[in-house]
């Protein structure tokens, strides 16, 4: 019951960021309020998912619609936590679920602003090498190389189109998340991870196509993050760990 508790709440929060991303001005200390009227939102109506059951997915002040997408935040917080702590058991759990929520972020705020920050990335590769060292610490190297690797081939990969089309085809938030990727799974993983990525992101283009109804040109955007994320997230669930689990 507690990982799923404080799963709907962390969830919230990420949607908070991703929401208020990249103006975080008073971020942590400032009230909830509703976008439509701009009233305070009272901490009665502030229970994840609760509240928006109660009030029937409407504000209180207003009655304007409140977006399904804050219980759909809420519950992929509480999914991640519970799916965490059903494959892993005690601290190695809350890892788990750190990782999750934090790839969560990054999928939310590459989605809405097509941008993954280094607040974000950077703490992640720094916390993959760390708890690598904690548990296993004779592969670092393997990891540290993966770190390398993930960031230096997807940054090379982008720097070459840019070179050859003109325009940027991948970000270095990218770049930035497959290292903090290596960083954790080691460099063995990255290529099948990278391939997982890229169908997973090849499926999502052709939900897009589909919803939008029109055909995706070579200039259409297509945030990558949050299938890196995805991809990321399973692997680390269910590939092969050097870690004594």
């Amino acid at each position: 019951m507690l990982p799923l508790l404080v799963g709907l709440a962390i969830g919230s929060f990420v949607l908070a960021l991703a929401l208020r991303y990249p103006e975080l001005d008073g971020f942590a200390l400032g009230r909830s309020a509703c976008p439509s009227c701009g009233s305070r939102i009272a901490r009665r109506d502030l229970v994840p998912l609760v509240s928006w059951l109660a009030l029937r997915g409407r504000c209180r002040g207003c009655n304007t619609t409140i977006g399904w997408h804050y219980p759909a935040a809420e519950l992929a917080g509480a999914t991640v936590a519970v799916w965490a702590t059903t494959v892993f058991s005690g601290w190695f759990a809350w890892i788990t679920c750190g990782l999750g929520w934090t790839l969560l972020a990054l999928a939310l705020i590459d989605l809405r602003c097509y941008h993954l920050p280094d607040f974000l990335t950077l703490p992640l590769l720094l916390a993959g090498l760390a708890v690598t060292w904690l548990v296993t610490p004779e592969t670092i190297g393997d990891h540290l190389a993966g770190a390398v690797c993930g960031y230096g081939g997807l940054a090379a990969i982008g720097w070459g189109y840019r070179a050859l089309r003109g325009r940027d085809g991948l970000g270095l938030g990218d770049a930035k998340l497959l290292g903090a990727a290596g960083a954790w799974l080691s460099w063995q993983a990255l290529p099948q991870l990278i391939l997982a990525a890229a169908l997973l992101a090849l499926g999502g283009a052709v939900v897009m196509r589909s919803w939008r109804g029109t055909a995706l040109s070579a200039t259409t955007r297509i945030a990558f993050g949050p299938y890196l994320a995805a991809a990321f997230w399973l692997f680390w669930l269910y590939a092969p760990l050097d870690f004594p689990l």
